[in-house]
């Protein structure tokens, strides 16, 4: 099975490189599943259902999200209705969505998990925990965990106490691509962070103005989307054989513009 995991999209610039590279990257290499995290994707914060519809539209098969999943007012009312999106798994019982999504292709089953990490992030409930609880239910699955997270050691520890487990964590929610992509001992598939798709010279995908004025000032400004200049699309691709075994895996990282 050939999967590729694209990092969150950023807005319009975001939803134009996917637009562009998954069709493209499909072809190129023969992809039966395409996962994206969206939740950046409605200028910045959050997801709109037009805008599901539209990735969906450019050959994205699941979503993932994280912590601006409900950034959007209307979200928590149409958010059951999307079946191919997921929202964070630890969010507390009875909030809107769902945590996991099984899909069956080739005549083999593939789960993406969703989880947020707890360590400079919003309040949830524990992402281990919460992984050893949801596992009994997806354990004949190939298990993809978007592991949506602030801080490189909370995702390096999710890491090694999934490894055996899951088939791979794969990093979100910090935008830069990290370069410790590696097998773990017990054959996980691991990376910190696979990127971001969206302004090269920006910081993390917003305009660089506000974020600069903040550090110097320490008053908050209003953050826009890089809609201009060079662009990074961020993914990480891999395959799997029969038994879940991982047999290769490349991070892409590919710029455009001037």
């Amino acid at each position: 099975m050939k999967v590729l995991h694209i990092g969150d999209i950023m807005g319009k610039a975001g939803r134009s490189l996917l637009r562009s590279a998954v069709p493209r990257l499909r072809e190129e290499l023969g992809l039966d599943i395409v996962i994206a995290n969206v939740e950046n994707a409605a200028n910045g914060f959050g997801i709109t259902e037009a805008l599901y519809k539209d990735i969906l539209s450019y050959g994205v098969d699941l979503m993932s999200t994280g912590n601006h999943v409900f950034d959007v007012k209307e979200s928590e009312n149409f958010i059951n209705h999307l079946g191919s999106l997921v929202r964070p798994a630890n969010y507390p019982e009875g909030t809107p969505g769902k945590g996991h999504i099984t899909i069956e292709k080739n005549g083999e089953r593939f789960t993406l998990l969703n989880l947020m990490g707890r360590v400079f992030m919003p309040l949830s409930d524990c992402p281990f925990r919460k992984f050893d609880s949801v596992y009994p239910e997806i354990s004949k699955s190939f298990v993809l965990t978007d592991f949506h997270a602030e801080a490189t050691s909370e995702k390096n520890a999710f890491g090694l106490y999934v490894d055996g487990r899951a088939g791979a964590v794969i990093g979100t929610h910090t935008h830069v691509q990290t370069n410790d992509d590696r097998i773990l001992p017990n054959g996980t598939l691991y990376l910190t962070d696979v990127g971001m798709c969206g302004g090269l010279n920006s910081v993390i995908g917003m305009s660089s103005e506000a974020p600069i004025e903040r550090f110097l000032g320490g008053v908050p400004r209003k953050y826009e989307v890089e809609k201009a200049g060079k662009m990074v699309f961020n993914a990480l691709f891999f395959e799997y054989d029969s038994l879940g075994k991982i047999v290769r895996y490349s991070k892409i990282s590919e710029t455009s513009g001037e």
